[in-house]
């Protein structure tokens, strides 16, 4: 056979020969790359562990420990890839026919990442010192008038002195903290322990090994897989956060590659990353506003003023300026994304300065020979000219200087007074000294806002900032916490926005974007509403760097 073959091609031309093997060629890469087609038609991309992330973090932890964490991004940020919540430990959660009792079975072998069992008395244990006054946590209100029980090794009950309609969200953002640890060590002396910065958790990373520079300033977080997690086990084995003190050290070090991903940047920082990466945007429940104090300024009385200034506000003239459009317009206090936010309500919420100057002089707010509106009130002469505190935070410090310059217009003269934020919630919000405050609202994935509009909250350490009192939305804020009927809440919502909306307590501004880089290669991180900046960790088990094909 081979001879005969060999004959018919000797017999050949040189043309026919070349003709042969060229198309001996082509028939084979065909057969090759069908064959590679073939593959990835019965192939799909799946992720593969291995790898190693590396996120840099400005700040220091200080407290590594759910029980004391507070407003330090470094401390939440550890404790969400170190801990567990109490219903991602849980098998299921049961309700009582009178709402008040919740009862919370634990999964079965939980453990802790030094191998000591986890059991429902590590959660008594978590509560019971969250309660205790002389821990300080930051926590010690949210679990005020809460019994919880120990039925059984994995089983607990909570008992509510009310119903609450959103107590589950309570159990989800409750981290456990493990008993055999701290419960030898005094209350008062919790923030004491070396455990805060050495913590044993159950989370889907375990603690290594952190570095320290001569001056005391951590460095770096060492962080492997805890093999005792409940959950799915992330792709990627290790995890390094490192710490600095500015965010030039940072953006140094991300651009030199030693860093993978940067959260909490803003747009005008962008610029400054040069190496590839993808941005990713996230919402988070949060708010900024202007709370009016009419206690402070008679003019803020009138709904007039408080009506003028809210259509002299050009929320996407600042969201443009400021963020460059990566923040959203907010009007009232649900917000986009929280459930019972309804759009219906602000489909006539525009900018007008014709309306403003139009509402303040139907008002009879005149103007004055240097531009400014005044008018008498109670035999005394009042300007709309109002002092603003602001907090020395670039974007809010730019927010109103643009306010300042667009309420000029209409006659009304603004004065920022810029502190740091430690002084404002130090000094002037406890004091509730003054006529405007520029500040933000930090809600939780429910739409239970009591604390922020309640008459109740008016006064330290409450939060209402406009001193709001309303008894319709007093009324309706106590059903949304014990409604459990969603109907119902939903209605109760709608009102509250539009009551809110016509008395006019407040200017809502906007909703900044969480802004994180991350390397490209980064995958599987498809998070767009987050409820802290340390949720993006949420779904880390998903986050992958590697993959291979695998037969569909």
């Amino acid at each position: 056979m081979f001879s005969k073959l060999s004959s018919v091609i000797k017999s050949l031309t040189k043309i026919e020969r070349y003709l042969l093997i060229g198309a001996a060629v082509i028939f084979a890469v065909s057969l090759f790359f069908a064959g590679i087609n073939g593959y990835y038609n019965a192939t799909a991309e799946a992720p593969m562990a291995g790898g190693e992330y590396i996120e840099g973090i400005i700040g220091q932890p200080i407290a590594i420990n759910p029980l004391l964490a507070g407003a330090n991004d470094a401390d939440r940020d550890l404790i969400e890839l170190i801990f567990s919540d109490l219903l991602e430990l849980s098998e299921n959660y049961k309700i009582s026919d009178d709402k008040k009792i919740w009862s919370v079975e634990l999964k079965k072998g939980l453990a802790w990442d030094d191998g000591e069992p986890l059991t429902s008395d590590d959660v008594i244990f978590t509560i019971e010192t969250i309660q205790d006054p002389e821990a300080r946590s930051p926590l010690y209100a949210t679990w005020q008038g809460v019994m919880a029980e120990r039925l059984g090794d994995r089983e607990i009950r909570f008992t509510l002195k009310n119903p609450y309609a959103f107590f589950a969200d309570n159990l989800k953002s409750l981290k456990i903290v493990p008993k055999h640890i701290f419960s030898n060590i005094p209350t008062a002396n919790l923030r004491l322990s070396n455990y805060n910065l050495k913590p044993v958790g159950n989370g889907p990373y375990k603690f290594v090994k952190y570095d320290k520079r001569d001056d005391g300033f951590i460095t770096q977080y060492h962080l492997k897989l805890n093999q005792n997690y409940s959950g799915p086990k992330p792709f990627i084995a290790e995890l390094i956060i490192k710490f600095f003190s500015d965010y030039k050290d940072v953006v140094n070090v991300f651009n030199k590659k030693q860093v993978s991903g940067l959260g909490g940047l803003d747009f005008n920082q962008l610029k400054d990353l040069q190496i590839g990466h993808q941005v990713l945007e996230m919402n988070i429940p949060r708010y900024y506003a202007i709370f009016f104090n009419p206690n402070i300024n008679l003019a803020l009385k009138e709904k007039a003023v408080r009506e003028a200034l809210n259509y002299a506000t050009d929320k996407n003239k600042i969201i443009a300026a400021v963020f460059d459009g990566r923040a959203l317009a907010i009007n009232g206090p649900i917000i986009p994304k929280i459930p019972g936010f309804n759009p219906t309500v602000y489909q006539d919420e525009v900018f007008s300065l014709e309306s403003a100057q139009e509402i303040l002089e139907s008002a009879k707010w005149n103007l004055n020979d240097a531009g400014i509106r005044i008018k008498t009130i109670k035999g005394a002469q009042v300007k709309l000219e109002f002092d603003i505190i602001v907090p020395q935070i670039q974007f809010l410090i730019e927010t109103v200087n643009i306010l300042k310059e667009d309420w000029q217009k209409i006659g009304v003269k603004l004065n920022p007074i810029v502190l740091t934020p430690a002084d404002i919630s130090n000094e002037i919000i406890k004091t509730r000294n003054y006529p405007m405050i520029i500040f933000g609202n930090i809600l939780k994935n429910n739409p239970d806002v009591f604390a922020f509009w309640h008459s109740s909250e008016r006064f330290y350490p409450g939060l209402n900032l406009a001193l709001y009192e309303n008894k319709a939305v007093d009324e309706i804020l106590e059903n949304i916490k014990r409604g459990f009927d969603d109907d119902a809440r939903n209605k109760n919502l709608t009102k509250l926005q539009e009551i809110i909306k016509e008395d006019r307590p407040a200017i809502f501004l906007f909703s900044p974007n969480y802004i994180y880089a991350v390397p490209k290669d980064l995958r599987g991180l498809e998070l767009k509403f987050i409820g802290t900046p340390a949720n993006r960790f949420d779904e880390i088990a998903k986050w992958h760097l590697k993959t291979n094909r695998v037969f569909k």
